[in-house]
């Protein structure tokens, strides 16, 4: 079947609102080994404003973790959201873009993609018989266009049933491939929000637009009750990123629908006058920038690995999934450290970092329900910015006072904190002072996510110019991440 024709925008506007929202119904890959933590001997700070007090973590950080280091998805996630739950309220003239054919003509495949594989079964195969029944893998469906027939082609795919370990270099993840005449090779992730594959047939790379994946109770897993696991998946039918479905309109587009959905954000916060418990006598939305969340939000989906290559690429591939689909990106992305959502909070036991911010923000009216909370964007984008102030407000007063003068700039000492809690501010002030440096002579970065060579950096004023200036090693995940952040805020504009 061929798929439908270009429609246009403007008419289609309620249409595609309504695609986009059932495309799928916060951390990529694990950076190489030359990546990997490395700790620097004990460094001495300068004298700066004033000396770093002994920070004490909040809680369990929300984002001490991996983009890509796939966990389970729970299944409570794909639970049908109550009528008032939390969602972004869309202007149609946010959506009405002047879309190219491309654009229009990729919508219109992963809408055709969704609606075929609603219709396909997983089929779950089992080994042993009777009590000793177990599941042989997990089932997973790809709807993949070929250009040369004009016809759409349904792929099957088995991989191994959890846990499933897997990590770019390392070995192949074991597969197979049930469908006749089909080639497949393991692309990328292995969970509910990356796993995706590439398939020829007969020579012709086939283009993917959707994929059905199925989420198992976790419970009957750990009871290894098979039968019952296959019969109580809930299928996801959902799009992970392909190289078929980048488009500048959708790099274009995340970038506003990220920026949009974080000013709302900060209106609420504005409207309901939450306090900033960083700087009293302020409210909260004066306080972070909705650039700085938005910035979050790209940088929690972006792996190190991928940004150490391709700079900028990198994020246009996280910015595309978003302007593609919008509120429900990486709304399944899942760590093994149980991180949730766009924004990855964690809450361990129930007693996390989440639960905690719940009850420091009060005023905020968070979603007290985890998993709904950390997997709707703007809940989680709100309860970011309440993290981000609790953060501010153990920070040194020479950090806080320079934070005051230049926020988006300042922004890397909270956002290190996001990443990995206090011990990673330390740090960072510690490499600052065996660099002469004070938070005050910080600048923006000038490369706007290019990546430079000999990074990462944090930048420094030099004259009427900022120069980038390699920081020490003291933990790479953290340092990627502020090279990271740099580097978005002067896109996020």
């Amino acid at each position: 079947m061929h798929p439908p024709n270009p429609i246009p925008v403007r008419r289609a506007a309620g249409a595609l609102l309504a695609v986009l929202a059932g495309l799928c119904l916060v951390a990529c890959a694990t950076p190489p080994a030359a990546m990997e933590e490395d700790d620097d001997p004990p460094l001495e700070l300068v004298p700066a404003d004033t000396e770093a007090p002994a920070l004490q973590p909040l809680a369990q950080s929300p984002a001490a973790t991996r983009p890509g280091d796939e966990g389970e998805v729970p299944l409570s996630v794909l639970e049908p959201r109550p009528d008032d739950a939390p969602r972004p309220a869309i202007d149609d003239n946010e959506i009405v873009i002047q879309a190219d054919a491309r654009a229009t003509r990729i919508r219109n495949f992963v809408a055709e993609a969704q609606a075929r594989l609603h219709e396909v079964d997983l089929q779950y195969a089992f080994t042993g018989s009777g009590a000793r029944a177990q599941l042989r893998g997990r089932p997973v469906a790809y709807a993949a266009w070929s250009e040369l027939q004009q016809e759409w082609v349904v792929v099957q795919v088995e991989i191994p049933r959890p846990p499933v370990r897997w990590k770019p270099g390392g070995r192949p993840l074991a597969f197979t491939v049930p469908t006749p005449g089909i080639k497949a090779r393991h692309e990328r992730g292995t969970g509910a929000e990356r796993l995706m594959f590439s398939f020829t047939r007969n020579g012709e790379p086939l283009k993917v637009y959707g994929r059905k994946f199925p989420v198992f109770d976790g419970t009957l897993v750990k009871r290894k009750q098979w039968r019952e696991v296959a019969a109580g998946a809930r299928s996801l039918v959902y799009l992970p990123y392909t190289d078929d479905t980048l488009d500048p309109q959708f790099v274009e587009g995340g970038k506003s629908f990220l920026l949009g959905t974080a000013r709302r954000v900060t209106e609420e916060l504005r409207r309901a006058r939450v306090p900033s418990e960083a700087y009293p006598g302020e409210l909260l939305a004066d306080v972070v920038p909705p650039e700085v969340v938005a910035a979050l939000a790209v940088i929690e989906q972006t792996d190190d690995a991928d940004y150490a290559r391709n700079g900028s690429g990198a994020f246009e591939e996280v910015l595309s999934q978003y302007g593609l689909k919008r509120d429900e990106a990486y709304r399944y992305s899942a760590s093994r450290a149980s991180a949730l959502g766009p924004m990855q909070f964690t809450n361990a036991r129930g007693n996390g970092t989440y639960s905690l911010v719940v009850r420091r923000c009060a005023g905020a009216d968070l979603d007290p329900q985890f998993e709904r909370g950390a997997t709707t964007l703007p809940n989680a984008m709100k309860a970011a910015s309440c993290l981000l102030d609790m953060e501010l407000a153990r920070m040194p007063d020479a950090v806080r006072s320079a934070y005051q003068a230049n926020r988006p700039v300042l922004g890397v000492f909270p956002v290190a904190a996001y990443n990995g809690g206090p011990r990673n501010v330390q740090r960072l002030l510690k490499v600052l002072g065996r660099l002469k440096l004070v938070p005050s002579q910080l600048r923006a970065a000038e490369s706007g996510g290019q990546k430079q060579a000999g990074c990462p950096c944090i930048w420094k004023a030099d004259g009427d110019r900022a120069r980038a200036v390699p920081l020490p090693r003291y933990n790479n995940e953290n340092r990627w991440y502020l090279e990271k952040y740099q580097g978005l805020i002067g896109l996020l504009k």
